[in-house]
């Protein structure tokens, strides 16, 4: 837990720094660092709320930063001047504002908010320099935001119909005209990527015809679609420089993130076409390249790379000299990465002959001489996906002798529309018995102890926990529910105001809090709590506003009537997820101790490589 996170990247005018996030402090602050390296200067200072980088001004040192309270999850717009004073661009009680782009000179800058009606996010341009706003759309029909184009003539807007159908509308600022863009029959993703340089272009996603999706344009002038670019995987985003010269694409690559660069080249002979090359990077090292970010003219790119045994450090790349640098050092200096382990992509056939890909963690100390526990990790979503890459909770637990599967059962994303819409209303039920079938692929194993297996997650993971220990109360021995659901009729009627653009799409894949009350019973754990009979612990943040803290109070005071083990952590500074470091430590070293009670047992590792802060 001592391990540093870090995210965002943004070069300043002179591309002499980067500004990014870090929790070092404990919290989430805003720093920069020079691009050749050197000490990270810290921008912010707060130790009650993280802080979150968004962007350098394009033509000097003034800053965007965002934050919520108490992790509410209602984030403001800040400007930072140099001088260290703070404005809130987005002031008022209960709304939500979030960044979305600037205007290709630098003169402007895009926000969206939901200040005029909760539901609802409208887009409003503001001054860079006068910090004045005009409002440019106006979102009446409960669309999601999509890119704008450079000449800022053409507003993107995604429409989730359900989890997996969705469609994508045009919105002409110069005649207020909506064009419906992706009328079609049947269940079949759309979604709005990014406009092309010169205008001409919508770039979108779609698994039109296949199981996965792909990277198609549509022109902008003549209707013409055309498919772009595709992959054996889900192409998950796409975006291009912010002059234009370089398109980075992000593929979901079997549990890892696999990235594209290429370097668009204008065919002269055909006016507004453009050709790709792509661009050969250097030998970085081993791990995964995220969140590329190129500077004001793409001579930098700016980039982290992960791995299993290596979280988040962030790297500069010098295309002018071809010499890469890395600026950070994530993992605690008391942590030897040998210690920890390689992530195995591991595939299990569940009950219906249905292939579970999952992500497992072995113990090194795991033999068939010393057989260790193990703990089904279910992600969150419900269509989430728990995926390689660094994760400190997972290698914790491993590093304490605990094997960890990270299941991706039916209903997670990356594994095309069929697995994905596989769990729609059979939540509690296929999905959850998936998991049983991980416990006996774990048990088929040679080194696990088949009694000693426990389940956790966090959010739908919670929610699956849950489920687990009440309608299969005899598979696991324990259990560890953080954020989790245990009512989804209270869920279903408490989400946030503004998630109204896909209430519908929620309530067609868990259920209707309205018209399928039996079902939504039957599938929530808080009604069957009298079954759990296995120890279970329960951690919540105060300030949720996705599942409410009386969602963890009240299954617990129903599982501790029948006199069932229960522990239950409550921070009251946290929302539906941990933003400060003391809270993670706190709660991981409780979740380990629980564990060991009651799960371990008296059988204890024989090794501890790492304190318990490490």
């Amino acid at each position: 837990m001592a391990t540093t996170s870090i995210l965002g990247a943004s070069f300043n005018a002179d591309e002499s720094r980067i500004l990014f996030s870090s929790n070092a402090s404990g919290i989430f602050n805003a720093y920069t660092l020079p691009v050749e390296g050197g000490t990270p200067e810290p921008l912010t200072c707060s130790t009650t709320d993280s802080t979150f980088s968004v962007s350098f001004f394009p033509h000097d040192d003034r800053v965007l930063i965002t934050r919520d309270q108490g992790g509410d999850e209602n984030y403001h717009l800040f400007l930072l001047a140099p001088d260290g004073i703070e404005k809130d661009l987005t002031p008022g009680d209960g709304l939500k504002a979030q960044f979305m782009g600037w205007r290709p000179d630098g003169s402007a800058f895009f926000v969206a908010s939901n200040e005029r009606d909760p539901r609802f996010f409208d887009l409003y341009r503001y001054d860079a320099h006068t910090y004045a706003r005009t409002l440019i759309y106006t979102n009446e029909q409960g669309f999601d935001l999509g890119p704008i184009s450079r000449d800022e003539r053409w507003i993107a807007l995604n429409r989730v119909n359900t989890t997996s159908d969705s469609d994508i509308y045009l919105f002409d600022v110069a005649r207020q005209e909506i064009k419906h863009l992706t009328p079609h029959d049947g269940s079949i993703s759309f979604h709005a990527e990014t406009f092309g340089p010169a205008s001409r272009k919508l770039f979108f996603l779609t698994n039109e015809g296949s199981e996965f999706k792909r990277l198609c344009a549509y022109d902008l002038f003549s209707g013409a679609v055309t498919d772009h670019e595709s992959a054996d995987w889900d192409i998950i985003n796409t975006y291009f420089s912010k002059d234009g010269r370089f398109r980075v694409t992000g593929i979901n690559q079997d549990g890892s993130i696999v990235i594209r660069v290429v370097e668009v080249m204008e065919v002269v002979e055909v006016v507004g076409e453009e050709g790709e090359k792509p661009v050969k990077l250097p030998a970085f090292p081993e791990g995964e390249i995220r969140g590329v970010v190129f500077s004001q003219n793409s001579s930098r790119m700016a980039f982290y790379l992960n791995g299993d045994r290596s979280p988040d450090n962030l790297f500069v790349h010098d295309f002018n000299t071809g010499q890469f640098k890395q600026l950070t050092q994530s993992l605690s200096k008391e942590i030897d990465s040998s210690d920890l382990v390689e992530a195995q992509v591991v595939r299990f056939r569940s009950f219906d002959g249905t292939v579970i890909p999952s992500i497992y963690y072995k113990p090194h100390e795991a033999s068939t001489a010393n057989k260790v526990p193990a703990i089904v990790y279910v992600h969150g979503g419900p269509g989430g996906q728990t995926m390689r890459g660094y994760n400190a909770q997972i290698q914790y637990l491993v590093n304490h002798g605990y094997a960890v599967l990270g299941i991706n059962n039916r209903g997670s994303s990356g594994y095309g529309k069929t697995f994905f819409t596989a769990a729609n209303r059979k939540h509690g039920r296929e999905p959850l018995w998936d998991c049983i079938e991980a416990k006996t692929y774990l048990a088929s194993l040679g080194y696990i102890d088949h009694e000693r297996i426990g389940i956790m997650g966090a959010s739908y993971g919670g929610y699956m926990t849950l489920s687990a220990l009440a309608f299969r109360p005899e598979a696991f021995k324990v259990g560890v529910d953080i954020f989790g659901v245990s009512n989804w009729l209270r869920t279903l009627e408490s989400i946030p105001l503004y998630w109204e653009s896909v209430r519908k799409a929620i309530y067609d894949e868990i259920g209707d809090p309205v018209n399928d009350i039996d079902i939504l019973v039957a599938t929530s754990p808080l009604f069957h709590a009298k079954e759990i009979r296995k120890p279970l612990m329960v951690i919540q943040g105060a300030n949720d506003p996705r599942v409410i803290k009386a969602e963890s109070d009240e299954i617990v005071e129903a599982v501790r009537k029948h006199n069932i083990p229960v522990e239950y952590i409550v921070f009251p500074d946290e929302g539906h997820s941990f933003t400060k470091k003391k809270n993670q430590i706190v709660a991981n070293r409780r979740i380990l101790e629980f564990l060991d009670k009651y799960l371990k047992g008296r059988r204890r590792a024989e090794r501890r490589k790492t304190s318990d802060t490490g």
